[in-house]
């Protein structure tokens, strides 16, 4: 049985919230930006940006079947009676719609999650956890910004139990006014590592940005930090100074609430042991790497604070599955034989490198093969970029990696420090490299794609996908 969309906003709702007009009347089952993942029965706010204007596009999303759209002008090419909410400014339209389905939410748990890395994941892991304990709603993939949060927001079913929303930054002071938005119950911060270091002077910089998310806290909220990190105790104090009701801990060190004990790395998995307040729990992972491990202590942690079952949750982790551009790992049938590729091309740090890295050094590999690592430029990383890209040669060394191929400027940097029998191929973009690396791998290889997302790392991963033949041409072949 199809289950029917709620209706997350009727035209009187949305014209109270944003003071605009409307005429006729219409009710919307989702909000959306943008045409291409629009789907039948949304409200379409037609932005205004520095490279395109929603206006342009208010006629496709129509036809595509938006129920209404917002707009600060009537284009002209629209049915006179076709369903609108007109207002003075969309983008700040958006933002009022936010603040009122946050302002309906009677009883959910809001769990605000930041971090220099593993938000996405730990958000996702989230979302399916709590799914299974009630109706959940999370942020899609990395809407996570002045725009992203609000319409996350403008999603959230007023039945909503949980809403799970990621905040992301890369300068002082953006936090700020999305915890005031978002008004979290749980406040999580993942970790702080060298990311963004183009806009801040060192790490304590970094962990006081990212402590701005306990300014919009709840009374009586809880924050979620990570007990190993040498930055803790500066967000210990920050959240006591916020007046946040409790403080709950992950790690791996003895005071940690949540605490690991020790677990197994699979290539598909791991195994998990982990001390808590309700006792201990073991409880299988459906991710590899230690990253992810650290990460569902978090999220246990996190469930926790929000009043759920710890328990379920950690049974639940076994469904878990790597998010796009995060980890997932493929199986490529070529006609000469199979390999595998992990896809990391969403984004990437010096500490997210490392974690991914080790991933790849687990990985078990077929006759002849290698592993390989095909590494993109880290952004944002100031003048700290020429070491911190070359200190990736000792990653790649601790790791046992065979072969590196690389795009970017800044990777020219690791290049030079690496030792010729691991150079595959350096190129300025991963277009160019992309076929190098096509032609290259071979059956029993292990390739892990990873960069940051300004370097599209992901048209290498679409390349080395393109390489698996059909069912019909395998049974060909054999």
């Amino acid at each position: 049985m199809i289950k029917t969309p709620d209706i997350l906003w009727t035209s009187q709702d949305a014209a109270r919230a944003t003071g605009g007009d409307v005429h006729p009347d219409w009710q919307a089952t989702g909000v959306s930006i943008n045409t291409r993942t629009l789907k039948p029965g949304d409200l379409f706010i037609a932005l205004q940006g520095p490279n395109a204007d929603g206006h342009d596009y208010v006629a496709t999303a129509f036809e595509k079947g938006a129920s209404a759209a917002a707009v600060c002008h009537r284009p002209p090419v629209l049915d006179p009676d076709a369903p609108l909410l007109v207002v003075d400014d969309t983008m700040q339209a958006l933002e009022a719609l936010g603040r009122a389905a946050r302002d309906r939410l009677d009883h959910a748990k809001v769990i605000a999650v930041t971090g220099s890395v593993g938000k996405t994941g730990t958000k996702e892991a989230l979302k399916l956890v709590l799914s299974e304990q009630g109706k959940t709603s999370a942020s899609e993939g990395s809407l996570n910004n002045h725009w992203g949060l609000p319409l996350s927001l403008s999603r959230i079913p007023k039945d909503a139990d949980y809403a799970v929303l990621e905040l992301g930054m890369n300068h002082p002071g953006e936090l700020t006014p999305l915890s005031l938005m978002a008004r979290p119950h749980v406040c999580v911060i993942t970790t702080i590592a060298p990311a963004h270091t183009e806009f801040f002077a060192n790490a304590d910089e970094i962990a006081d940005a990212k402590a701005e998310i306990f300014k919009g806290a709840q009374p009586g909220a809880t924050a979620v930090l990570n007990r190993d990190i040498k930055e803790y105790d500066r967000l210990f104090d920050a959240a006591r100074g916020a007046d946040m009701g409790e403080i709950v801990t992950f790690g791996g060190g003895i005071d940690a609430d949540f605490r690991l004990v020790e677990c197994s790395l699979h290539a598909e998995s791991s195994d998990v042991t982990a001390m808590t307040p309700l006792g201990e729990l073991t409880y299988r992972l459906g991710v590899p790497g230690r990253h992810w491990v650290m990460n569902s202590l978090c999220v246990l942690a996190a469930v926790h604070a929000a009043g759920g079952n710890v328990a379920q949750a950690a049974k639940t982790l076994s469904k878990l599955t790597a998010p796009t551009g995060r980890g997932q790992r493929f199986e490529i049938e070529t006609g000469a034989g199979s390999f595998v590729l992990i896809d990391e091309s969403y984004n990437a740090s010096p500490a997210a490198m490392r974690a991914a890295m080790a991933v790849l050094s687990a990985q078990p590999l077929g006759p002849d093969g290698r592993r390989i690592a095909v590494l993109g430029d880290m952004l944002e990383l100031g003048e700290e970029t020429p070491e911190l890209h070359a200190a990736l040669n000792e990653v790649l060394e601790d790791n046992h990696i065979n072969l590196v191929f690389l795009a970017g400027e800044a990777m020219e940097h690791l290049w030079k420090v690496m030792p010729s029998e691991r150079r595959g191929h350096h190129s300025v973009s991963s277009d160019l490299l992309a076929d190098v690396v096509r032609k290259a791998v071979r059956p029993g290889d292990v390739v892990m794609v990873k960069g940051s997302a300004g370097v599209r790392m992901g048209r290498v991963v679409e390349v080395l996908k393109s390489l698996a033949i059909s069912k019909h041409e395998k049974g060909e072949a054999e």
